[in-house]
This record gives C-alpha cells, structure tokens and sequence, in this order.
C-alpha cells in the first residue's frame, strides 16, 4: 500500500500546472468532432473524444511535440492496462479515486467542486482525470504483486542478516492488533452516507472494546465487524495510517469507502523489536526508495501485456 501511495503522488505529480489554473481564465474547450474510432485493443475502442481530453491533459501538463501521437500512446497504454487490472482484479475503489481527486484538489488549492470546473474548462473533464488517477494507482499495485516474490518481496535469511549488522541494532516499530467496524451503506441507497457517517461517529463513544465487539454490532443495524489481526506499523494502508496515529479512546475517525462508514478499533498496542518487525521495516524502506523511479518490472510487463494484445490502429 505504501507503494501505491507514493506511486500516485508521481504519476499525477505532472499535473502541478493546474496550480495556475485556479483564478478564472479564459479556456474555450475543444471543440470535438463526431466521435469516431481511432484504436482498438483487445476490442476497447479509443475514440476522437478520447484523444481530444487526452490532449487537453497533455497540454495542462505544458507537454511538448505531438500530443496528437502521444495521447494515442498513452490511451492504448492504459486500455492494455485497464484489461489487466480488471482480469487480475486489483482496481482501486471509487472511493480511493475520490479521495485522491479530493487530495489534488486541495494541493493546488482548490475545492473538487473548482478543480471540475477547471478540467471542464480545459476539455479534459473529470471523470476522464478520475480514469487516469484509477489506473495510476492500480499498476503499481498490480506490478508489486506479481513481482513481489523477487528482490521487492520477502529478504531472505542472509538478507536479513546483512542489514541487521549494517544497522548494528534491530529496528523498533509498533505492533497493532485491529478490528474494523463497518456501517454498512448499499450501493443503491448511496444517499444515506452521511446520516450512516453521523450514525457511525456517535457509536465510537460506545465501543467496549475488541472481546465485546460483535455484542456491540448487535445494537445497530447492518455494522459488521471484521478481525484484522496483527499489522505493523509500516503495513498501514496509506488511508488508514494518519486515523491510526492521531486515534483516541482506543477507535479512529470514520472514513467512507465503497463498504459503507468505517473505522478501526485498536484492540492493543505495542512497540516491538524482533525478525518479523525489523524484515517489515527494511522491506517498507525498499519500497520507499524503489518509488522514487518506476519499478523497472513494470515496463516489462507492460510489454508482454503488448505482444499478446490485439492492437488495432485506424
């Protein structure tokens, strides 16, 4: 997760020029054509509308050349891409796009309602952002996963003993044992989000703690209770871990994701200093450093994603 994390912050680091975008400007967007079809892969249509908010994107960014050709290689890249992330699975949530959407937003000083505005203006439009965002974070993800077993996976013993005697003492970190308390909110009644949020929030007042927390499900309707066991501090997934450190009177704050209002009871806590913790640590500052370049495993497997496509350009 940390890897997904630091890997959209660079894939969208780019977009830093909408930053000058923030007080009104004179944009007249694109006027596009009749969509036609421009690339298929694997039977995905690229269109003219596609390329047209690719380029408007391109051009936010102050790309240079032909952003006719470069949009086109970008889209057939993240249409091979998209294929993959959806076979294997591993797609982030509607929810995480939005918080990311939300997060830029507010890096270039802007509200989501503004920072809309502004995509729309320049012809790019949001949701085609959002389609951007949602595979900048799934790849990476997809890419750890597969090739995780190798050198960005688990240290071997001789690995591990290595680093232990470069850093003269095991590292320490914190050791929580979880559980997660979800109000559930249905796909088709969206609408009840916040009086769920609301619902979600007073609860935490109330929680008795980890023993009682299936006791405690029982009082409200539709809150599951799942059993997250023990995660280390560096294994935090990125949402969770600012809630997690600034957590009070044993629960965090709430979050809203694609389950519904959630938030995470820290049953126990502890600092710790054994093999397990210190392989975690030094496999978190592998990937740290790793994600400051693209994972080198990523290119290759775009690659063969390639040789079997079906890429047909108009």
């Amino acid at each position: 997760m940390v890897a997904a994390s630091k890997g959209t912050r660079s894939a969208l680091a780019g977009m830093v020029a909408l930053a000058m975008l923030s007080t009104p400007v004179a944009l007249p967007a694109p006027a596009i054509a009749a969509t036609s079809v421009v690339a298929v892969v694997n039977k995905a249509a690229i269109t003219t509308g596609d390329v047209s908010r690719r380029v408007a994107f391109l051009k936010l960014q102050r790309r240079q050349g032909n952003l006719q050709k470069l949009a086109k290689e970008q889209l057939v890249e993240e249409a091979l891409k998209r294929e993959e992330i959806a076979r294997i699975g591993m797609s982030v949530s509607t929810a995480e796009v939005d918080q990311a959407f939300e997060r830029f937003a507010q890096s270039n000083k802007l509200s989501a309602k503004q920072l809309n505005g502004v995509l729309d203006q320049a012809g790019v439009g949001a949701a085609h952002f959002k389609a951007y965002i949602a595979i900048s974070m799934s790849w990476p993800r997809l890419v750890n996963a597969r090739y995780g077993a190798g050198s960005r996976g688990r240290l071997s013993n001789q690995d591990l003993v290595t680093r232990l005697l470069e850093n003269k003492e095991k590292p320490v970190t914190t050791e929580y044992f979880l559980k997660q308390v979800v109000f559930v909110v249905p796909a088709s009644k969206k609408g009840i989000t916040a009086k769920r949020k609301a619902e979600a929030e007073k609860s935490r007042a109330s929680f008795p703690g980890c023993d009682q927390a299936m006791e405690f499900a029982k009082n409200y309707r539709d809150v599951s209770i799942r059993n997250l066991g023990r995660v280390m501090a560096p294994e935090l997934p990125p949402d969770w871990k600012p809630l997690i450190e600034k957590a009070k009177g044993g629960t965090t704050g709430t979050r809203v994701t694609d389950r519904g209002v959630e938030y995470l009871a820290i049953c126990n806590s502890r600092q710790v200093s054994d093999d397990v913790a210190a392989e975690i640590v030094f496999r978190a500052e592998d990937l740290d450093k790793a994600d400051q370049g693209e994972n080198p495993n990523a290119a290759k497997y775009l690659e063969e994603l390639r040789s079997k496509a079906q890429i047909v350009m108009q």
